[in-house]
């Protein structure tokens, strides 16, 4: 293996961003930030390493598996590599801005490093985008996160988007009111993950009514939520389903044109969510744009709800955009010229030594066009 290769060569799950994928994604994230600020949201930028303890703290004990962790050679503690942003502005919102009035909004933006990929994402390193409302603990907190994240994305360019609604704890609590043992509760729990409607047919007494009934409560919102209103739910179960016909009512009025599913049983990927929580999906594009919900922030467990979005997947589902053409400005171009053209929206290239065929040297440096002195010229293409 030659000198070069090799040194091209990266860990699995890691790349290099070039040309114009680098822009394009530079281009997105800059949009999704946009998007946040106006909407009240505040950035905040957390270190990318930290002291192991606080980084898997409280809802970032669900990280633990996913994160690199190294020694700090000054502290001799052990610190670890961020695999997931929420956690850290969780931990700002109830510690450094523990002061500030509530609700908190604010919006991140960065690099994210794992263990490992995942079939679905087998990328180790992503950049992330999100969002967190912290101390508000209402159905228009989560509304207003869903409404924010698709308002985002729809400005970037992305259509057909969908939402689908979980309810991560229903679960739970119909099982602890029915009084399951432990063996019973992960018997339901892995029939529901299959969607194994046969297997909870089976099981005894009403779990299999209950849990049935469940199960044909998902799809389209309308659907499910008459599904679940025809359930007799224990009042925990049931004040859950009462957000969430909250929650799409006040959808309706706030994300015109998003489509809205319901699948209340669904809890994989929600490790530390303690509520209402949801996927947000382009119908056209493989793999989920980003996933939010409510969880418990710091150690005094504040209500808080938000989102991340992944921008692999997100990148795949926003449009590039139409990239400026280049224009190659021959050696000793004045100055002044330059700045002309590029106001006037050229992405300018600029010779370093006396060219002997301008369009020849204006094609090797890929310009579509060259500055001559009658005027701006097309560069053939061979």
């Amino acid at each position: 293996m030659n000198s070069g290769v090799k040194k091209s060569l990266l860990p699995q799950g890691l790349r290099d961003l070039l040309p114009p994928e680098a822009i394009h994604e530079a281009s997105v994230m800059d949009g999704l930030l946009e998007a946040f600020s106006i909407h009240g949201y505040e950035r905040v930028e957390p270190p990318l390493v930290e002291f192991e303890e606080n980084l898997l703290d409280g809802a970032g004990e669900a990280m633990a598996p996913h994160t690199f962790r190294l020694m700090d050679p000054v502290s001799q503690r052990m610190m670890g590599v961020r695999a997931d942003m929420t956690p850290q502005v969780a931990r700002i919102a109830t510690s450094r801005l523990a002061a500030m009035e509530r609700p908190l909004r604010l919006f991140y933006g960065g690099q994210v490093l794992r263990v490992k990929g995942s079939q679905l994402r087998p990328e180790r390193q992503v950049a992330q985008a999100g969002v967190e409302l912290i101390g508000a603990d209402s159905p228009e907190a989560d509304a207003e996160v869903i409404a924010l994240a698709y308002e985002a994305l729809q400005t970037l360019g992305v259509e057909n988007l969908s939402v689908d609604i979980s309810l991560p704890t229903i679960v739970r609590a119909i099982c602890d009111d029915l009084g399951l043992d432990r063996d019973a509760k992960e018997d339901v729990r892995s029939a529901l993950d299959r969607k194994d409607a046969a297997a909870i047919a089976a099981m005894a007494g009403p779990v299999a009514g209950i849990f049935g009934g469940l199960l044909q409560a998902s799809g389209l919102a309308d659907k499910a939520i008459a599904a679940l209103n025809e359930l007799t739910l224990p009042e925990a179960a049931a004040a859950e389903r009462d957000r969430l016909i909250l929650v799409v009512e006040r959808l309706s009025d706030m994300a015109l044109g998003l489509m809205v599913t319901v699948d209340p049983v669904e809890h994989r990927g929600f490790e530390y969510q303690t509520g209402l929580s949801f996927t947000l999906f382009d119908r056209d594009v493989r793999g989920e744009l980003g996933r939010g919900g409510r969880y418990l922030a710091g150690a005094a467990d504040e209500a808080a709800t938000g989102f991340s979005l992944y921008m692999d997947t997100v990148l795949r589902a926003v449009p590039k955009r139409e990239r400026r053409s280049r224009l190659y400005l021959p050696h000793g171009t004045d100055l002044d010229i330059a700045r002309r053209e590029r106001t006037a929206g050229w992405i300018t290239v600029s010779g370093l030594a006396p060219e002997k065929d301008v369009l020849t040297e204006a094609a090797r440096l890929r310009c579509s066009h060259v500055l001559t002195l009658d005027g701006i010229v097309a560069v053939e293409k061979e």
